[in-house]
């Protein structure tokens, strides 16, 4: 970079002595033109020679009058056309030291950030002062939120998939992965190369060497861009053997990246309480438990579990089901609260909330019908800070498996219908009810409106809280979050707001367009089929 820079200043110097020897020719052209021309051997006209007369001398000024007008209005020419080159060279001059300035401040380069013009790096970091990065912003409804999109070293997990993209993808734009490839490189370099206003400790590696981060170290990261300032970077980093993680968060204010913060996060001693309100279902609950034991218990076990169920009819199955996961897995981190009144998911998280009262707690709101991996377990732990973020995961809700699979004779095992393809399931972007949060923003934020009743207006109504506030909503799709399908009753005493949401979710929930339309067009394609085969069998025979 220093040679870089001498380079640059060296060529600098050579343009500045051509426009001052330029100017120099110029002027002296000028004078030599408007000097008065003399002839040594002509003889003045009145002295020595004819006898003139005044018509002769007043045509020998017109003339010189001309010929002096005719030098002056090209050498304005010659002028104006050298003072046009000399703004070129001068736009030519001031974008290289910008580039030079730009460069010194960028990602990846050392120089002096006093070089570069205050006005440029003001502008830049006006930029992300006015996005979303360190403060959440008060916006009108749960339209309003800029969710972010996901992606590791191999893939990309989107919201937007119009008619072409998929759920989960390889970028195949190679502006995208450039992009994608940049960010991990620019991340890398912050954490091998910090700054000394970075939160993080230096660590030796086994052998006392520096620790070096590299590619296969990044868990994974999100992204989103705001059109009208820029595109905002949350990158995690972990090594194998080590328990803590890395998170830079970086921007791009449509320009080069900036570093906003790199810190470390320590989640070995992070908590969830796991909240799940529950009426009958046992058989699903049964099923969650199984998950429960495999992910909770048998990988993370830094797990609590709260179960809230409402009414009597099947309680003490819900009772021998927890009795049994404990006895076999020596697992004793559970609570039931049993309620004797109508299911109310908003009324059952609230009072699993106040059930904890150990302290500062991370609770995942959950159903019972939601897969979780352990990598979830840890987003959740990443995204979530008391005071300042909650997490807003979209969860990947699957289709119903006899519509996906009817070609084999048993939908494969649960375990087998977890992938993000379009015809096995969507991102379920409507919904609001599974969220990581702290106890305490849980608390502030004045819980879940107990005025709604039924199906599925209180998860909205929460999230409308955080978006209405100053803490930052961490909206975006996950790899390891699922819903399965199962049947569901609109009942006749909704709303005519809430029944509406119930038809479209469970019309989502059934199955992919192409699907669908299969469904919808099945007598038309049967007898279209039977046509076929009578036409067929009438050629055969004749």
């Amino acid at each position: 970079m220093p040679r870089r820079g001498l380079i640059l200043q060296t060529r600098t110097h050579w343009l500045l002595l051509g426009l001052a020897l330029l100017c120099s020719l110029i002027l002296f052209l000028y004078l030599l033109e408007c000097a008065p021309q003399t002839d040594g051997n002509a003889s003045l006209p009145g002295i020595i020679g004819e006898n003139y007369g005044k018509e002769y001398y007043q045509a020998l000024l017109q003339e010189q009058e001309e010929h002096y007008q005719t030098r002056a209005t090209s050498l304005k020419r010659q002028i104006a056309q050298l003072k046009q080159e000399l703004q070129e060279m001068s736009e030519k001059m001031r974008f290289l030291q910008e580039k030079k300035n730009v460069g010194a401040n960028g990602i990846g380069y050392q120089g002096n950030k006093e070089q570069a013009p205050s006005d440029l790096l003001e502008f830049l970091h006006s930029q992300i002062d006015k996005a979303e990065v360190s403060i959440g912003a008060k916006l009108p409804s749960e339209y309003g939120v800029i969710p972010f999109e996901s992606f590791t070293l191999m893939k990309v997990f989107q919201l937007e998939m119009g008619l072409t993209r998929h759920p989960e993808e390889k970028p195949v734009r190679k502006d995208k992965r450039d992009e994608l490839v940049e960010v991990i490189e620019a991340g890398l370099e912050v954490i091998n190369n910090p700054d000394e206003d970075d939160e993080q400790e230096d660590e030796d590696g086994p052998l006392g060497e520096k620790l070096i981060f590299n590619e296969n170290d990044f868990i994974e990261g999100y992204y989103r861009t705001e059109k009208d300032k820029g595109t905002q970077y949350e990158l995690f980093f972990k090594k194998a053997d080590l328990m803590e993680y890395r998170h830079v968060t970086l921007f791009r204010p449509f320009g080069p990246l900036m570093k906003v913060k790199s810190e470390m996060i320590d989640i070995t001693r992070s908590i969830i309480n796991i909240i799940v309100p529950l009426a009958e279902r046992t058989e699903a609950f049964a099923q969650f438990m199984q998950n429960f034991r495999d992910v909770c218990i048998h990988q993370d076990k830094r797990i609590h579990l709260t179960v809230v169920y409402f009414g009597k009819e099947g309680l003490s199955k819900v009772k021998s089901i927890l009795e049994s996961v404990a006895s076999e897995s020596n697992f004793h981190n559970y609570t039931l609260v049993s309620l004797n009144e109508e299911f109310n998911r908003g009324r059952g998280l609230n009072v699993g909330a106040r059930a904890w009262d150990k302290g500062e707690v991370l609770m995942f709101f959950c159903d019972v019908d939601i897969y979780f991996s352990a990598e979830f377990l840890n987003s959740c732990r990443l995204n979530a800070e008391p005071g300042k973020k909650v997490f807003y995961p979209v969860v990947f809700s699957l289709y119903n498996p006899a519509i996906v699979y009817a070609n084999l004779d048993v939908p494969p095992p649960v375990e087998q219908q977890l992938v993000h393809k379009k015809d096995s399931g969507f991102w379920r972007d409507f919904g609001f009810g599974m969220t990581c949060q702290y106890q305490s923003d849980f608390l502030t934020i004045g819980g879940f409106d107990m005025e709604v009743k039924g199906w599925g207006g209180e998860d909205v109504h929460l999230y409308r809280k955080y978006l209405h506030s100053d803490l930052i909503v961490i909206r975006t799709p996950v790899p390891g979050l699922f819903h399965l399908w199962h049947e569901k009753r609109c009942a006749d005493e909704l709303t005519p707001e809430q029944y509406r949401m119930c038809i479209q979710s469970k019309a989502m929930n059934e199955a992919s367009h192409s699907h669908l339309g299969m469904l919808v067009f099945r007598e038309e394609i049967e007898t279209h089929l039977h046509k076929q085969a009578y036409r067929t069998n009438s050629e055969a025979v004749g």
